[in-house]
């Protein structure tokens, strides 16, 4: 039966909440679309994610997107909804993550709903409202540097409340680990709003929360609460959690390939990495006068390369870089323009034989999926590759390494083109 079904805001993390999900040993198939629920095998599925490439969309956009979502999983049965959003709260003071949750809230018949981006795994806590990447405040880090959503308050409820008309309050961290009726307390008060970031710092605390917002209608936040939530669910309903193995997928014969559209520092370290072995080449937006003419030549180059080793294409810029292609194209104009020649050359790829790819950026992997027309993936349990490992079987096998540009080690692109090749002789 399915007890979950989660919207994700891009596919990066769609495929990260899925993965972690089957590690738990909880089936958890991932679409990219709503027409696609109607494939899922609810007998066996516990849970399913819609992933979306809904983050920087206009707000009515992703609302309307998200009350879809909503409708194609009550036709499912679904009575527990996630809304999945970056663990570093990725927004601007026009949303999508305050409209989003509105919507969806309304939709399920929810009362209240609180915002968990905490990911302790990856250090990412939240306390007294405020969140700490390891030591560091939000808007210290690296994220104040993000092309397009510079994260530069750590203050949530700060962060949130312009998204939204809405008052939003705060789970302090001495009510979540006092008295369970302390919660109970605070969400009854008279005056009590609908939205409320909650404080955790560890896995404890994501347990705790999960105690008293087992059977909302919604939860939110980012890649670590459905685990807990599943945990829970499963005890109530009796049912033994095993350890996934699953990191194995089924073989995708054909040629390799990395795109990269990720500006983060990890991107950039991973393509400097590949390119002192393969060939790489990176997409100058400041010189696109036709994106087709552009992606032509990219696929031109694409074909001068030796059939027997992998190729990278990248979009990623240094901070400079990025400055300079936001200051002539403006950060919408380069992002579309990036999207476009992506999109073009990723079924470019695909026709001259690609059936491997390692794709760098949340933004970047929805762009790709879409523009394959991939519909459902199986996911691979979650390991060092992120979470990110999965495979289309039909109409034509094709499989992907997806990461977010912040995640991974130097090597990383080495590490999953490997495991897609020992799918494919084991």
């Amino acid at each position: 039966m399915l007890e979950l079904g989660i919207l994700a805001d891009d596919l990066t993390g769609g495929m990260m909440a899925a993965s972690l999900l089957e590690a738990e040993g909880v089936r958890c198939p991932l679409v990219s679309s709503v027409e696609a629920l109607a494939d899922i095998d609810t007998t066996a599925a516990e849970a399913v994610v819609v992933a979306r490439k809904i983050r920087l969309v206009d707000p009515e956009v992703a609302v309307a997107e998200a009350q879809r979502v909503v409708a194609g999983m009550n036709q499912l049965g679904i009575q527990r909804f996630y809304y999945k959003y970056c663990a570093t709260f990725d927004s601007t003071d026009r949303g999508n993550i305050g409209p989003v949750s509105i919507a969806m809230l309304e939709a399920t018949g929810g009362l209240q709903t609180l915002f968990c981006p905490a990911f302790p795994r990856h250090t990412v806590t939240v306390f007294q409202g405020r969140m700490f990447i390891g030591a560091t405040p939000l808007g210290d880090s690296f994220k104040k540097h993000d092309p397009v959503t510079p994260m530069l308050n750590s203050n949530l409820v700060e962060v949130l409340e312009p998204q939204t008309q809405e008052r939003v309050g705060l789970i302090p961290h001495n009510i979540i680990v006092g008295e369970a009726s302390g919660v109970s307390d605070l969400l009854a008060r008279e005056d009590a709003p609908r939205l409320f970031i909650v404080d955790s710092v560890d896995d404890e605390d994501l347990e705790r929360i999960c105690g008293f917002a087992l059977d909302w209608p919604l939860t939110t936040g980012a890649d670590a609460l459905p685990v807990f939530l599943s945990r829970a669910w499963r005890r109530r309903l009796g049912v033994e959690s095993e350890i996934s193995k699953k990191t194995l997928l089924s073989p995708a014969p054909g040629r390799e390939a990395v795109i990269a559209g990720s500006c983060a520092g990890p991107t950039l370290r991973q393509i400097e990495r590949f390119e002192a072995q393969y060939p790489v080449f990176h997409v100058d937006l400041l010189e696109v006068d036709s994106p087709d003419a552009y992606a032509a030549q990219i696929l031109d180059w694409v074909q001068a390369q030796p059939l027997d080793q992998p190729i990278a294409i990248a979009t990623s810029a240094d901070i400079a870089g990025v400055e300079q292609a936001h200051e002539a194209l403006t950060r919408e104009g380069a992002a579309s323009l990036a999207d476009n020649i992506i999109g073009q050359v990723a079924q470019g790829l695909f026709s001259l034989g690609f059936r491997k790819f390692v794709v760098a950026g949340g933004e970047t992997s929805g762009q790709v999926i879409n523009s394959l027309g991939i519909a459902k993936v199986e996911v691979s349990a979650f390991d060092e590759l992120g979470g990110g490992y999965c495979h289309q079987s039909a109409p034509e096998p094709v499989s992907f390494v997806l990461k977010a540009g912040a995640l991974g080690k130097d090597d990383f692109f080495f590490r999953a083109l490997e495991r897609m090749r020992l799918a494919e002789h084991n």
